[in-house]
């Protein structure tokens, strides 16, 4: 980065500090915002403004919104009495982009993982823990990412409910649809035979 104007290097430090983004891609990003127009450059620094300044988590999911209530859980029609349980607000929205789940949303914003320093106190265990005590929810689907963290995280979630009524049940992992067998991993093999159903 010694090659480029201090600006430059700082901009190329300051894109490599998000997530995914190496310094090759940030030296790009970095480059093609030199090329942008200065109109374009204001409109993306105003939108990174706008959304540190305008948006807060939601105070019944922990959803990123506007408002205090987000939109989800601010829709009657809404199914009141079933939690879907998500790592971040990125998993919430794929869900919800299928279509298919009209339930509510809780948003952990992480998942178990101790030898990064992640233990159930950083996630919203409490809030989860709550939302649960008030006696209207009667199925958790534990959505957490099928990997270790994921799975380790909805393990903790089992437990935490165990002596409850609750019905838990945790989303189906296996062979993506138009997945090939000889390219999929063991484990998801295995967990596409132990979640397997009937025809």
């Amino acid at each position: 980065m010694k090659s480029y104007a201090q600006p430059i290097s700082r901009l190329i430090a300051e894109l490599a500090k998000l997530p995914g983004i190496g310094e090759k891609t940030a030296a790009r990003l970095a480059n093609y915002i030199l090329r942008a127009t200065p109109d374009d450059v204001e409109k993306l620094a105003e939108s990174l403004v706008e959304v540190k300044r305008k948006i807060r988590l939601c105070r019944i999911c922990l959803n990123p919104t506007e408002e205090e209530v987000c939109h989800i859980c601010s829709n009657g029609s809404r199914d009141q009495h079933v939690i879907c349980v998500v790592e971040e607000p990125d998993a919430l929205a794929a869900i919800e982009d299928s279509g298919v789940y009209h339930g509510m949303y809780h948003v952990l914003h992480g998942a178990l993982a101790p030898l990064d320093g992640i233990g159930p106190e950083h996630l919203r265990l409490g809030e989860l823990a709550r939302r649960v005590a008030d006696g209207r929810i009667t199925e958790l689907i534990l959505a957490t990412n099928p990997n270790v963290h994921g799975e380790a995280t909805a393990l903790l979630i089992t437990r935490m409910f165990k002596d409850s009524n609750l019905k838990m049940t945790r989303i189906a992992m296996g062979v993506p649809m138009g997945g090939d067998l000889k390219y999929v991993d063991k484990m998801t093999i295995s967990k596409s035979l132990e979640f397997r159903r009937g025809m």
